[in-house]
This record gives C-alpha cells, sequence and structure tokens, in this order.
C-alpha cells in the first residue's frame, strides 16, 4: 500500500459516499482471504489510514474516529484498498495483529451461522474478552 498518495486528488472525491458521509468498509484477511469484519468510514477516516497504514474506522455510536485497535491492541495493518464497480464501498485487505478482529474475542465477526432457524455461534473464542478490555 502506498502511503505517500495525494490526499487532496480526484480519487477520493471520486467515492459515491452517502448522505452522512460515509462508505461501508469490509475488512478482509490479506492472505486467507477471509471477512473479519464490516464498519464504516468516511473522508478523515480514510485519509488518517491511508497516512498510518493502519485501518481508522468512523465510529456511528461513538461519533468519532475509531482506530481499530486503540483498546485491545488488535490494530489493522492496512496492505491494500479496493472499492468496488460503484464507488460505494470498500474492501481493506488487512493484516490482523494478534489474529482477533471481533470484541468478542473472535477472529471474525461473521461467527454465526444460520442452521435450523437459528443464529448458532461456529467459530471458537481465542481469548476472553474481559482479559482484552480491561
Amino acid at each position: 500500500m502506498s502511503h505517500g498518495l495525494d490526499l487532496s486528488c480526484a480519487w477520493i472525491d471520486a467515492l459515491q459516499w452517502d448522505a452522512d458521509g460515509l462508505l461501508p468498509a469490509i475488512a478482509q484477511d490479506a492472505v486467507t482471504g477471509k471477512v473479519l469484519m464490516f464498519a464504516y468510514m468516511n473522508r478523515a477516516s480514510l485519509e488518517e489510514t491511508l497516512r498510518t497504514g493502519i485501518a481508522v474506522y468512523w465510529s456511528r455510536s461513538r461519533k468519532r474516529l475509531w482506530k481499530k485497535g486503540e483498546e485491545s491492541g488488535h490494530i489493522q495493518q492496512v496492505r491494500a484498498i479496493r472499492t468496488d464497480c460503484d464507488g460505494d464501498a470498500l474492501l481493506l485487505a488487512i493484516e490482523q495483529v494478534g489474529g482477533i478482529a471481533c470484541h468478542t474475542g473472535r477472529q471474525s465477526c461473521f461467527f454465526h451461522e444460520l442452521s435450523n432457524n437459528h443464529w448458532q455461534a461456529v467459530e471458537p473464542v481465542l481469548k476472553d474478552p474481559k482479559e482484552i478490555y480491561r
């Protein structure tokens, strides 16, 4: 990933931001291709991500920039950023430091699977969240 991008260039303006100035962003393991999490980015979080090489999102609940791993230490080192054909969603190829992307202590936030009309957890907790968030 190139950190030397000119943040004033047309590439960032070419994205199709929603009415709140947000884009959906999917974090995917750069090696395995496994989808790890979903969040939103605004222009400032995308610029900060490009500046630092660490994934920064917009927290809709906190109403502020959120550096993934700021509390847990489980940061996401960004290897590449792609957009879809419409320019209205982002895909971040990342290296998940510590192997845990979810606040539940799992590798991925997508650990529930529909089975017999019920959502069932199909991935193990790798670390107790009480040990992650003190």
